[in-house]
């Protein structure tokens, strides 16, 4: 036999893995508790209340690890949108998620969630940091490649410097994306570390030493329309590549020491918006940046416009997504670690 039927008292929750450039997606298809709310922030909160440690049994060990990313699916804000979604992680909810933008608009194709056509498709996807619209290009009922335009994104400031304790003086520049991040020049700063994977421990003690520094002195975290979104959400060290056809590499810190093994669509997202008003890019050139682990997003800006105080950018972030897995997580109320946790 090879059937486990579980008793009626345990919790089932269906799940479909996918990865983005390495970085993984759990996606909460079935039996996760209905939301209340009428916005994707209102449902956010409410799951944050009342259900926080599905999260935790589902994103911690045993059923999964220090640096897994989840989402769920939720309603769209309004009746022109596909469908919303919250995200999640080891340190709780984040306001947006580039690589899950671009797997769940595969998986919208794969499911059939959406009217499949030969080309382009569009959706519209409410995030906690408003909508996103995406593109999955589909060749022969399979979806190449997804693109996806951001929320405005915009600078607080650049070349801003700190202390941080056993690294000494840090440059950084601190800009939004859908999220906050300190972004941190490897060639302004004189690290004894580089940005490859045989430095993994010392980026993610590094990376939220700074992390920690910057949100203890910088007051300028703070969203112009939401209060929710303000906060600082990781580093991301900025350095060259060894690739002739790649201009960058990214190494995003984030949450609570999670490392992004993409080159993290929300971080891209910011430094279009760094590199526009340094003037370093043109409307519509394109940067192929890439990740720890050697994937690689396309970044470019759309267009510009007035946000708040701030001239921010529309940036669009291109990328692939894969499906891993279809699992059934099951949860025994008699288990002492059914809510999971982390070492």
């Amino acid at each position: 036999m090879t059937d486990f039927n579980p008793p009626k008292n345990w919790i089932q929750i269906k799940t479909i893995d996918m990865h983005t450039g390495g970085e993984p997606l759990r996606v909460i298809v079935e039996g996760f508790p209905e939301l209340q709310g009428n916005s994707v922030l209102e449902y956010r909160r409410y799951c944050k209340a009342n259900f926080d440690h599905l999260r935790t049994a589902l994103m911690f060990e045993p059923r999964g690890h220090a640096d897994m990313y989840g989402c769920i699916l939720t309603p769209p804000n309004d009746n022109d949108g596909d469908f919303g979604v919250i995200f999640l992680h080891n340190e709780g909810y984040s306001t947006m998620c580039g690589h899950a933008i671009i797997a769940l608009s595969t998986l919208a194709v794969e499911m059939g969630w959406i009217d499949v056509q030969e080309g382009e498709n569009f959706l519209k996807i409410d995030t906690p940091c408003g909508r996103i619209t995406s593109f999955a290009n589909v060749h022969e009922g399979k979806v190449t490649g997804v693109r996806f335009h951001g929320v405005p994104s915009f600078v607080v400031g650049l070349d801003r410097t700190l202390e941080v304790e056993n690294l000494g003086k840090v440059t950084y520049d601190l800009a939004y994306g859908g999220a906050f991040y300190a972004y941190v020049d490897m060639v302004k700063n004189h690290f004894n570390f580089d940005l490859t994977p045989n430095s993994y421990r010392t980026l993610i003690s590094a990376g939220m030493d700074i992390k920690r520094a910057v949100m203890q002195q910088d007051r300028e975290i703070i969203h112009p329309f939401e209060d929710d979104l303000s906060f600082l959400y990781g580093t991301i060290f900025i350095g060259d590549s060894a690739h002739p056809n790649i201009d960058s590499r990214n190494v995003c810190i984030f949450a609570e020491g999670e490392v992004d093994r993409c080159p993290t669509g929300s971080g891209v997202s910011g430094r279009m918006a760094i590199h526009r008003a340094r003037k370093e890019i043109e409307i519509g050139e394109t940067l192929a940046i890439e990740s720890i682990t050697g994937s690689v997003f396309k970044g470019s800006v759309v267009s510009e416009a007035d946000y708040g105080p701030f001239r921010s950018v529309i940036p669009q972030v291109e990328g692939s997504a894969y499906i891993t897995g279809v699992h059934t997580f099951l949860i025994d109320p008699k288990d002492p670690t059914k809510d999971g946790f982390i070492l």
